[in-house]
């Protein structure tokens, strides 16, 4: 038997670069993309751990460090769908644009980071939406990113998410939805969870990206409220 391959190193590095390429060249992505009116990327942007906004339970950083995060953010409550909740940097394609090309977009409007098309690593698995869209995660190596500016007319508040966050034992949580044969996939972050979609994209990031386990999340269920 093939022994499972080693989880990658979560410093932020050259090292942590290049196993993630290595990753994502091998990942069989399934795409449901073709054809989809409401086709949307999110970017799954690769970062130095701070500084950043700091979250509930987790231990805030006010310098650079080499430890590598996911950049997320808070959607404005001004927002009229899913207002308040936790995103990775995303939106809609426009006409005529790849997955990377929105990806790399919506980052740079959301969070005011610039990164140029070599940044971009891979894909993961599109994930449908129960609010109607096919959405692309777009892996990006962001770099250190320090001169984020949240827009505020689309972001309440820019997060950086250790890597090994997502590697904590208790991840992913799994609650049962009335009227569905698959759970709702949450992801713990400090005190608080993200809830899939982002939860799905988050898991799997982690599944393939760091520990090299085929797996896939498209059938996870979303809770009520990213139905709207």
């Amino acid at each position: 038997m093939t022994p499972p391959p080693a989880p990658v190193p979560t410093r932020r590095t050259a090292a942590l670069r290049a196993a993630l390429a290595e990753r994502l060249r091998a990942f069989d992505v399934r795409s449901l993309a073709e054809g989809a009116e409401r086709h949307a990327a999110v970017a799954l942007a690769v970062i130095d751990e701070g500084p950043g906004a700091g979250v509930a339970g987790l231990p805030a950083f006010s310098a650079p460090s080499d430890r590598a995060a996911l950049l997320l953010t808070r959607r404005s409550a001004a927002l009229r769908a899913h207002a308040g909740q936790w995103a990775l940097p995303g939106g809609r394609l426009d006409a005529g644009e790849t997955p990377e090309a929105a990806a790399l977009r919506e980052l740079h409007e959301e969070t005011g980071l610039a990164v140029d098309a070599g940044a971009v690593l891979g894909r993961l698995d599109d994930f449908a939406t129960r609010s109607g869209f096919v959405i692309t995660p777009v892996v990006v190596w962001a770099g250190v990113g320090d001169a984020l500016v949240p827009n505020p007319g689309e972001v309440e508040s820019v997060h950086r998410i250790p890597v090994d966050e997502l590697l904590r034992e208790d991840a992913p949580l799994l609650d049962a939805l009335a009227g569905s044969a698959h759970p709702v996939l949450r992801m713990p972050v400090g005190d608080s969870w993200i809830a899939a979609p982002t939860a799905a994209v988050l898991y799997q990031f982690r599944e393939w990206c760091l520990l090299g386990r085929p797996t896939r999340v498209a059938h996870f269920e979303q809770p009520h409220f990213a139905w709207r």
